[in-house]
């Protein structure tokens, strides 16, 4: 898989990149650890060498297991992981950061991100200039080689640049949830900052596994994802059923589709979690699919169909 550059910086990504969300367990159900090793393993050998996790995911669990499927190949992958909003204090930072070297099993991470602004989840206000502070000391250290934030707004973004370079913006996007296109995303181009997408497939939406009768478990966080419910869910199916001619002329499914599409966006590559080895095989095989200019548009008129319904909400989740 050919890589790009992540922003100004000297890593070097894939267009499609491991989520590890779900190795963490929680707020996830019927996850096994063997299983996320195994997936996580495949992703690499099928050419994806970017992982991202989160200092949040399952306290730490899911950067465990990362370590576990990875470690013998640290030198030919990128380690992405994040400080939560709970953590953005000077000090704070430095120790979440060694906390994710330790369960990385590892001297230096590629990319470290903030997950969330500070004052999310009523977590407390802290400056952002106090956290980029802390994180530029890391990278003069040599602990982490570039700086990205997760879940910023154009104006969050933008002020957090003026204390440091972010090489890269993680939000959610995908064909059924595109709220960055008018926020952040020019911003993004102009000033050569990558989108690393997450929930690229919309949660699994986009793979058309999920029957129109589906119901998830309470403690599932999709049963609280907004495109999964009521006439957002009608949509999305609506759409499917237009995207399947595409996917069927490519040979692909309609979660390669959606990926291809998404990483043919300006400055965009997708993350794309998965819980067996063959949907991290077939997530990597998306980047060998060629759109053309026409289908492209096409289906970004397709997406339409339920973006054009949603509100003005960036979260995704009735949280």
């Amino acid at each position: 898989m050919q890589k790009r550059t992540l922003g100004k910086s000297d890593v070097q990504i894939t267009p499609i990149l491991m989520g590890t969300w779900q190795a963490g367990k929680k707020m996830w159900k019927g996850i096994e650890d063997a299983d996320s090793i195994k997936t996580i393993r495949a992703a690499f050998e099928a050419g994806i060498t970017t992982i991202d996790t989160a200092e949040v995911y399952g306290e730490g669990h899911s950067e465990q297991i990362v370590a576990e499927a990875l470690s013998d190949v640290r030198d030919r992958v990128e380690y992405a992981t994040k400080v939560f909003s709970n953590h953005l204090k000077y000090d704070q930072v430095i120790t979440a950061c060694d906390r994710s070297l330790k369960n990385l099993k590892t001297d230096y991470i590629d990319l470290y991100q903030i997950h969330w602004p500070s004052g999310a989840f009523n977590s407390e206000t802290v400056p952002i200039e106090e956290t980029m502070k802390a994180l530029t000391f890391l990278k003069e250290q040599g602990k982490i080689r570039a700086i990205g934030v997760s879940n910023f707004s154009k104006t969050q973004l933008a002020e957090a640049s003026k204390y440091g370079r972010i090489d890269s913006l993680q939000p959610p996007y995908s064909l059924f949830w595109r709220k960055i296109e008018t926020d952040a995303m020019p911003y993004c181009i102009e000033n050569n900052i990558s989108i690393l997408a997450y929930s690229s497939l919309a949660q699994g939406l986009l793979t058309g596994k999920f029957a129109a009768d589906q119901r998830f478990d309470p403690e599932d966080n999709r049963a609280k994802n907004k495109l999964f419910q009521g006439e957002n869910f009608k949509h999305a199916q609506q759409a499917l059923e237009k995207l399947r001619p595409i996917a069927d002329r490519h040979n692909s499914t309609l979660a390669q589709l959606a990926l291809a599409w998404l990483i043919a966006q300006p400055q965009s590559n997708a993350i794309a979690g998965a819980r067996y080895p063959k949907q991290a095989t077939d997530n990597a095989l998306a980047a060998e699919l060629k759109l053309s200019a026409d289908e492209i548009a096409e289906i970004d008129a397709i997406g339409r169909i339920v973006t054009d319904h949603l509100d003005d909400n960036p979260v995704m989740w009735n949280w």
